[in-house]
């Protein structure tokens, strides 16, 4: 990078740390420090619920998602408004009542401890996970540009969130997030305007989404019903749908977010305004990738996107071999170009049989060059067989780093280390809260002081900081990181969804048969999404349904066996 952008980089990330310290105040009680007093406004509350949710890895990962695959990844999102919807009119009003830290508050008293005590233990380990997958992000983006390791990238990040939400807590997070979502949007929007721009003459906006289109990379909707298949309309509405009813209602990190809203309608109006935009923002991140998709057919894109996989491959023995590779990568590309020059003068034709033709004969000359990336990947794994062969995480920072001009590359990278700053302070706050509440205060020291609960919220903070930056360290094994962390949530959130849905509607239902349902159903989850029976988004409601079916039948036996030990439900 140039210097501007190292300067704007550094303004931005120093101002913004500086802004929620500031903003956040002093912290005298547990309530301050975990739920901001429970005193901001609605869109406060929606800023925060989204910037929780939209981590770096959205906007990292979600552009070479596109870039790989198309925009069929929108589909995951279709089942949010319709959660948001559901969790208005039940979750909020029950936990702003009840005034509850954390969700799981509510199931002791629904049910009883051990049940809260495991779905805490399911949602720490969901949580700390998922954390250092969105740590890493980041951590990618400077190790690609200082070419270094990823390793000492994820410590520094790591400690840089760990610092402000340790002495700002909950109000810091949100201030921070509120401003900056407020950036991340402008940036956004820049880039896509700046990725048109740089298309070459005469093709522009609607000829690259045509031939994006003709080459399947405009594939919003797929009205299919395959339980194989990942995104379509049916894995988004439904299996999105308990996913996001799981996650916004059950998982710490959304429920802290909106439960600091000063008012059961504030709450409620962040959770809309997030139903609202959600799906626009995402479909206009993946519409970035597609163009950058679109760019990379008139320009030639890197043979692998990691720098640094690839340094590591050009200082080994087979440095020759890859060059080689590199050259022949070279002359495919020239022949894809040509291929997608003719593809944009059939487009203009009109002529539906010279459009086929010359679509067919792109894919052709696509399938080549990926022959030859295919035998660059080989090399890499042959010289270092953990060498990462996944670079979709870098397709559009790559893009960033060689086309954007000087001081908004900066900006952009800054817009990542927010996102993932935001979601990274929510989750370690949110890891804090549910460690002191559900477990210090419920088990260990109950009548502690004040200044005790703060202190050790602060130290809870720090350590699970210390162990997501781990997790972290490990992130870069699972592919892509945009689905990693929702494959990861959909191994957990349908069975804890699962025990709430029987604590709000299944009133004759007690604590033992929903506790022994959750277990047994979480055993079944992960045998059917390690052995991928299914596509992982249908693990949400499968879950859902076997904790409330399984549930139903062992209380309906214990109620026949010994109706006199039954504890009665609340």
């Amino acid at each position: 990078m140039s210097l501007p952008d190292w300067i704007v980089l550094g303004l931005t990330l120093f101002a913004i740390v500086l802004y929620g310290v500031w903003k956040s105040g002093s912290n005298k009680n547990i309530d301050q420090f975990l739920m901001g007093n429970r005193s901001l406004p609605w869109y406060h509350v929606g800023f925060s619920v989204m910037a929780t949710q939209a981590s770096a890895i959205t906007f990292l990962s979600a552009p070479g998602q596109a870039y790989s695959d198309g925009m069929r990844f929108v589909q995951f999102y279709f089942g949010l408004p319709l959660a948001m919807i559901v969790l208005c009119v039940t979750f909020v009003p029950i936990f702003h009542r009840l005034k509850v830290y954390t969700a799981y508050e509510f199931l002791e008293q629904r049910f009883d401890l051990k049940t809260r005590a495991l779905t805490s233990f399911l949602f720490l380990v969901l949580r700390s996970l998922s954390t250092g997958v969105a740590i890493y992000a980041p951590a990618i983006i400077l190790s690609t540009i200082l070419n270094i390791n990823t390793v000492y990238t994820t410590l520094f990040i790591g400690g840089l969130v760990i610092f402000y939400t340790v002495y700002g807590g909950s109000k810091a997070v949100s201030y921070t997030q509120l401003l900056q979502m407020s950036i991340i949007f402008a940036g956004m929007f820049l880039a896509g305007i700046l990725v048109v721009n740089l298309l070459p003459t005469g093709v522009g906006f609607t000829r690259a989404l045509k031939m994006a289109g003709k080459l399947g990379h405009m594939n919003v909707i797929d009205w299919k019903f395959d339980w194989d298949n990942r995104y379509t309309v049916w894995s988004g509405l439904i299996g999105g749908f308990f996913l996001q009813l799981s996650y916004f209602g059950t998982d710490q990190s959304q429920v802290g977010r909106y439960l600091t809203g000063s008012s059961v309608g504030q709450s409620r109006l962040g959770l809309i305004m997030n139903g609202l935009i959600k799906i626009p923002m995402q479909f206009l991140i993946l519409l970035i990738g597609v163009l950058v998709f679109a760019f990379y057919q008139f320009n030639r894109p890197p043979m692998f996107f990691n720098n640094y996989e690839v340094a590591r491959v050009k200082q080994s023995n087979y440095a020759t071999q890859y060059n080689y590779l590199d050259q022949q990568y070279t002359k495919a590309f020239e022949q894809r170009k040509a291929k997608a020059d003719d593809l944009i003068k059939a487009l203009d034709s009109k002529n539906e049989d010279q459009i086929d033709h010359a679509k067919d004969a792109l894919k052709v000359a696509d399938a080549q060059s990926h022959v030859i990336r295919q035998d660059a990947i080989t090399l890499m794994k042959k010289n270092n067989a953990s060498a990462d062969d996944n670079d979709t995480n870098y397709v559009f920072l790559t893009f960033v780093k060689q086309y954007l001009p000087r001081g908004l590359v900066g900006l952009l990278i800054a817009i990542i280390f927010l996102a993932s700053m935001g979601s990274t302070a929510s989750a370690l706050n949110s890891l804090a809260s549910t460690t002191v509440i559900d477990i210090y205060k419920r088990t260990i020291n109950k009548d502690a002081s004040d200044k005790n609960y703060l202190l050790v919220s602060r130290i809870a903070t720090v350590f699970w900081g210390v162990v997501c930056v781990i997790m972290a360290l490990y992130a870069g094994k699972l592919g892509n990181l945009l689905e990693a962390v929702n494959q990861l949530g959909s191994y957990i959130y349908g069975t804890v969804l699962g025990v709430f849905i029987v604590a709000f509607y299944m009133k004759r239902i007690t604590g033992t048969p929903v506790f022994i349902a959750a277990i047994i159903s979480e055993g079944i989850i992960l045998y059917l999404g390690l052995s991928k029976t299914v596509a992982y988004l249908w693990l949400n409601p499968i879950g859902c349904f076997l904790v409330m079916i399984v549930a139903y039948v062992i209380n309906k036996f214990m109620s026949q066996k010994s109706p006199d030990q039954i504890e009665p439900g609340v």
